[in-house]
């Protein structure tokens, strides 16, 4: 039976986590940001304390998923505030529970790692696995005042 492991990646594992992330881009169809530019991103990110990586792996493999968690102080929950981004596993590892195991080792080091009091994330409505699965773990789109949370964004970029 296969074992998933997952870690917080290390800046010497800038390259695999670049890596992953081209591999969700290109997975989404998108050819931007150019390579140098994610290189550059994750670089920058790792070098800061607000941002850590996460990498799993079946077994002994190689890192085949990967996950973005992103912290700022949250004034609501006076504390820490975890942003969930860019899960992502390689397609032939889709439906091994490395997804699974990513998220939910995301939520345990946000709450101990980072004491974070809050973890949120996005999540396009048609994609119904990723859905399923964040249910599953406890996030939800209603609230205790009724109606939804929604995700919203805006692009300030030239390419808005």
């Amino acid at each position: 039976m296969s074992k998933n492991r997952v870690w917080v990646a290390s800046v010497e594992e800038a390259g695999e986590v670049t890596r992953l992330l081209l591999g969700f881009r290109n997975d989404l169809g998108y050819d931007w940001p150019s390579d140098q530019d994610f290189t550059d991103g994750v670089a920058q990110l790792m070098s800061g304390d607000s941002t850590d990586y996460l990498l799993g792996a079946i077994d002994d493999g190689p890192a085949v998923g990967v996950c973005q968690l992103r912290f700022r102080y949250g004034l609501w929950q006076a504390g820490n505030d975890c942003l969930l981004e860019d899960l992502f596993v390689e397609e032939p590892f889709r439906g091994s529970g490395l997804g699974r195991a990513l998220t939910e080792f995301a939520v345990e080091h946000a709450l101990t790692a980072r004491a974070s009091r809050r973890i949120e994330l996005d999540v396009n409505e048609a994609n119904e696995p990723a859905l399923k699965l964040y249910e599953s773990l406890g996030f939800g789109i209603k609230n205790s005042h009724g109606g939804r949370d929604l995700y919203l964004r805006r692009n300030l970029g030239a390419d808005s």
